[in-house]
């Protein structure tokens, strides 16, 4: 078992009472790290801030080098932190070095953010009072930040807080979830060796009790959370004066009109409903199918859900592993049978084992069901028939939710009417709405969000432009 510290000011801290890391497959103790108090949450506080001038002072290439140098720690530790992030988390293995490669190109990108970071010239001679004079813009960092992270991406949902951090130039004071702290921990170690400032990133496990002094702490001028909606939008209204970047929940839509791959469109609705049990807040929950390829559609998917391997997670063919904890394996058990209660069929599912729940699959379910009105965040799509392009995009809009949604068509009009007429943060096509690159612009809508991650984003948000005026 190893034992993990708490990262403040650039060293380890192993006061404070212990916090048991565990496997969310069989339980085993994976780890043992540290539960922050409110005295050493507030030094860490204090720290960041401490540390914003010198993180201000550094040069876009500097940033640069820092940032491209956290990438290359990440890759040559790859297969540690996989299997680390695997274990705390429940993630299967495959996914888990699948994140871990990912958390690199977040790096990259935020290298390149940060090299790409200018201003602009203000044409302040086209209106009469600005003749013979010069304007200039220039972004500067918004501040110290905090980032408040969730389970389900324990390593990348970091890396979308620390890197952009780091390329605009703020110091960050990193809370990661209290059952998967340690991949957030190990990467404060590896960028602290890749040459950044110390406190220019201090990660602390605690409470969320003792959470909440971050959040409404002045001295931060950012707070950046992922989870769920509930949360964020109850931190919004603590967070006081500070600016505020939600990335939160959804119950994403894949639309399959009647000229799509059908074959194609059930793999990739499988995957992205299936893997990792579904916890992403961008995993196919609904699939609106035309009525003119549905009977192939729920065949098809019922086929593949049956042949997702589900287990363990160590294991490199498992598709979806366990639920973070069993007490989300029983509510989303509770959710199905109430689905199937009001009138639903289960085409696909079994018995759940521990907080493994096998695939499930279910058509004619209640709209005001829980498994189609809330977000499950775990591995169960349901099934709706529709009978026209205009049924679907009422549907799929139907939400108080809106992250993404995938559509399946080769007609381009439809494409383009769903863009416009769906209120999503994104409208993917030929795919699922669990597709991310992480250099895109990311973030939802509604109850799903505020502003946008991917690292040029974000950056965006984490700085502030300035003008300056030249007389002539």
């Amino acid at each position: 078992m190893d034992h993990e510290g708490n990262f403040v000011k650039g060293t380890v801290r192993t006061e404070g009472a212990p916090l048991p890391v565990r496997s969310p497959f069989d339980g085993a103790l994976v780890a043992e790290a540290r539960l922050a108090d409110a005295a050493l949450l507030d030094e860490a506080a204090a720290a960041a801030v401490a540390a914003q001038p010198a993180m201000a002072a550094l040069s876009r290439e500097a940033r640069a080098g820092i940032l491209e140098r956290i990438a290359e720690g990440l890759a040559a530790r790859a297969e540690d932190l996989a299997r680390t992030l695997s274990r705390e988390s429940g993630k299967p293995i495959t996914y888990a070095r699948i994140e871990v490669a990912r958390a690199g190109d977040t790096f990259r990108a935020s290298a390149d953010a940060a090299r790409a970071l200018v201003g602009a010239e203000i044409p302040l001679d086209a209106a009469r009072p600005g003749e013979g004079r010069l304007g200039f813009t220039r972004r500067f960092p918004v501040g110290p930040i905090v980032s408040i992270t969730p389970f389900n991406f324990p390593l990348n949902l970091v890396a979308h807080k620390v890197g952009p951090a780091i390329a605009a130039g703020c110091a960050n004071l990193v809370k990661p979830a209290s059952a998967t702290p340690l991949s957030a921990l190990s990467l404060a170690r590896i960028a602290h060796d890749a040459g950044l400032p110390a406190g220019g990133l201090g990660v602390v496990a605690c409470d969320r009790r003792v959470g909440q002094r971050l959040v409404e702490d002045d001295r931060f001028r950012l707070l950046s959370f992922t989870g769920s909606a509930e949360v964020g939008w109850r931190m919004k209204r603590d967070a006081g004066k500070k600016r505020v970047v939600l990335e939160l929940g959804g119950n994403a839509a894949a639309i399959v009109l009647a000229d799509a791959d059908v074959d194609h469109a059930a793999a990739r609705c499988a995957v992205g409903g299936y893997y990792q049990a579904g916890q992403s807040c961008i995993s196919v929950q609904r699939v609106l199918v035309h009525r003119d390829v549905y009977p192939r559609m729920r065949d098809a998917l019922a086929d593949r859900a049956r042949a997702v391997v589900f287990g363990d997670p160590a294991e490199d063919a498992t598709v979806s592993g366990p639920v973070i904890d069993a007490a989300n394996a029983e509510r989303i058990d509770a959710w199905v049978a109430e689905a199937v209660a009001a009138g639903g069929k289960r085409l696909v599912g079994g018995a759940r084992r521990g907080a493994v729940i096998p695939p499930v699959l279910l058509e004619g379910v209640p709209p005001d069901a829980r498994v189609v009105a809330e977000e499950v965040f775990g591995p169960v799509i349901v099934l709706e028939e529709v009978g026209s392009l205009d049924e679907a995009l009422r549907s799929a809009g139907a939400t108080r939710f809106g992250l993404q949604c995938g559509l399946f068509t080769s007609d381009l009009r439809a494409v383009l009417r769903a863009w416009v007429a769906i209120e999503v943060g994104g409208i993917i096509h030929d795919d699922a709405p669990a597709f991310r690159v992480d250099l895109m612009p990311y973030g939802g809508v509604r109850d799903s969000g505020l502003g946008r991650e991917g690292p040029r984003y974000a950056v965006e948000e984490m700085t502030e432009p300035r003008i300056l005026v030249l007389r002539r």
